[in-house]
């Protein structure tokens, strides 16, 4: 089966996409985001699709035959709040969120109202933690 994939890979401007955030906190915490997410991957923060800020990438494979790729880990910048797309089921990082602060999940998605509210070392074991599950 063919990927039929929108958010992918793209030669779009990081820096730009960041600039025009709208919200000042918001933006503040995007640019926080790509230089931690930066030093924890070593990798280059690249656009997915038209909103989402990736590092890395892991290939899929349903099984029902679609496949496609990914980002190894990621974030957006939405209005409510800052979304973090991470690897696996949340329940993977629960020893973690537990330390993180102010927080709320869905399945694979950590919401943070404000990136400064949540302790930051714990951020970075969370992103690293997803990273490595592509290794």
């Amino acid at each position: 089966m063919a990927d039929t994939n929108l958010t992918i890979a793209g030669d779009g401007d990081v820096g730009a996409f960041v600039d025009g955030v709208a919200d000042e906190r918001r933006r503040a915490d995007a640019r926080h985001l790509v230089t931690l997410m930066g030093a924890v991957t070593g990798q280059p923060a690249v656009m997915w699709g038209s909103a989402i800020v990736g590092f890395g990438s892991r290939h899929y494979r349903y099984e029902s035959g679609r496949e496609g790729d990914m980002p190894a880990v990621s974030f957006s910048p939405r209005k409510a709040q800052t979304v973090l797309y991470l690897g696996g089921g949340l329940e993977l990082y629960q020893d973690l969120l537990d330390r993180l602060g102010p927080h709320t999940v869905g399945k694979s998605c950590l919401y943070l109202k404000r990136v400064g509210d949540a302790d930051d070392a714990v951020l970075r074991e969370i992103v690293g933690r997803s990273f490595r599950m592509t290794l």
